[in-house]
């Protein structure tokens, strides 16, 4: 009888995501919050699990302690079964450096591989918004023989410039071209209009990984990237193949949200990725129970709606309000509300994420904004109606999104 193949899950998350700043300013980007009750992290520790690769190392670095501490409380596996998800930070085991790159904190945990001798090791970003089965990717990377397989999403060709650009030789399959967001990108065969671009998640081989990451550790000219060094190393040799997103199949998934991906790398990509959670149909479904996110709830009381006064009543309309908020006569549109949120008498909050225990005073007034954890906002006050004076005070994206950073009080 054929044995069952071994898979490991490696998690890169020890990137600083300085395009998300303030949101990063105290935290690595993996454990920025998402959707209410999440951390970007779990949508990829989620998907993995589901899948059945349950023995995963998550590779961290910068400003890491909220992340590893979230893992650490959330994502315990039963170890009976060998299962396990665990935060591995940077350990200098080849001297005085910190990771130069997702190549090489590969290369410097590879006593990880050795110890678990898994036959293939599925390599994922931490910071992606989507669904995926990885054993359906895995299955076809054993079939095709190669050395890597990379998972791509079809996008318009107007888009490549914006990408890591796969071309695919004749066969549909081998990649022949990995490249860094060409302006003269080729559309593909079936879909002229349409490109493969790299969604940052990869198969390997254990040994081809090995070789690869050993490889590129000696060369000084590298920056020590799998998507710009590993991946064209082994696309030169022939040796890499695309998987077509696309085609992945997930329990549940709708006509709507069937092969959503969305990289959260900008304030304003993590707001819009926000906006699909709350319409009516939603373009990103969190509730199909059959392929859940998992993460670990705080322990909150369910959320409460209180005064019906016509001139007082606490309402959400077309929004996500989550465990522990009171809504005590304000008034909330579409809108994600976080654990532990307050709006006071008279407060509105449309078109915004608003994020743990952050306070809403009464009166006040929130409007295109991401409120960070823990924020004051105090009565009166009013953000997103003067973008001016929103300026001066703080970070708005280039789409108009006011950021409040974590613990700051808002005067009026």
């Amino acid at each position: 009888m054929a044995s069952i193949p071994r898979v490991m899950g490696v998690v890169l998350a020890g990137g600083e995501g300085k395009r998300l700043a303030p949101l990063t300013a105290h935290r690595a980007k993996p454990a920025v919050p998402f959707g209410g009750n999440y951390r970007l992290v779990d949508f990829a520790l989620s998907n993995l699990v589901n899948g059945g690769c349950r023995q995963i190392v998550v590779l961290t670095q910068y400003k890491s302690h909220s992340l590893d501490r979230h893992i650490a409380t959330t994502w315990r596996l039963s170890p009976l079964l060998g299962n396990y998800v665990t935060p591995v930070p940077a350990q200098m085991r080849h001297g005085p450096y910190w990771f130069a790159g997702s190549a090489d904190a590969i290369y410097q945990n590879l006593n990880l591989l050795y110890d678990e001798k898994p036959d293939y090791v599925c390599v994922f970003g931490a910071d992606h918004i989507y669904r995926m089965d990885p054993q359906q990717m895995v299955e076809q990377h054993i079939a095709g023989g190669a050395a890597v397989t990379v998972a791509a999403l079809r996008v318009g060709l107007e888009q490549a410039d914006q990408f890591g650009v796969i071309e695919a030789a004749p066969d549909g399959r081998t990649i022949s071209a990995f490249r860094e967001k060409p302006t003269d990108a080729v559309g593909l065969p079936d879909a002229p209009d349409r490109v493969y671009a790299s969604m940052g998640n990869y198969v390997f081989t254990t040994k081809a990984l090995i070789d690869a990451v050993t490889e590129d550790s000696r060369d000084e000219a590298s920056k020590h990237d799998a998507g710009g060094n590993i991946i064209p190393m082994l696309v030169a040799r022939g040796e890499a193949q695309v998987y077509d997103f696309s085609t992945n199949e997930i329990p549940g998934a709708t006509g709507r949200d069937r092969g959503y991906w969305r990289d959260v790398g900008t304030l304003d990509a993590y707001y819009d990725a926000h906006m699909d959670l709350i319409s009516v149909s939603p373009v990103f479904n969190l509730y199909n129970s059959d392929w859940p996110i998992l993460t670990w709830p705080d322990p909150l009381p369910p959320a409460k709606f209180v005064f019906a006064d016509e001139d007082r009543m606490g309402h959400a309309l077309d929004s996500m309000v989550c465990a522990g908020v009171i809504v005590s006569g304000g008034t909330v549109r579409r809108s994600i509300v976080s654990p532990g949120v307050r709006v006071h008498s008279g407060a509105e909050i449309d078109d915004s994420i608003v994020l743990h225990h952050a306070d809403i005073g009464r009166g006040a007034v929130v409007r295109k904004a991401i409120i960070d954890k823990n924020v004051r906002i105090e009565a009166g006050a009013r953000i997103g109606v003067d973008p001016e004076a929103d300026r001066e005070r703080f970070t708005v994206s280039p789409g108009g999104i006011v950021v409040i950073p974590k613990g700051v009080t808002v005067t009026a």
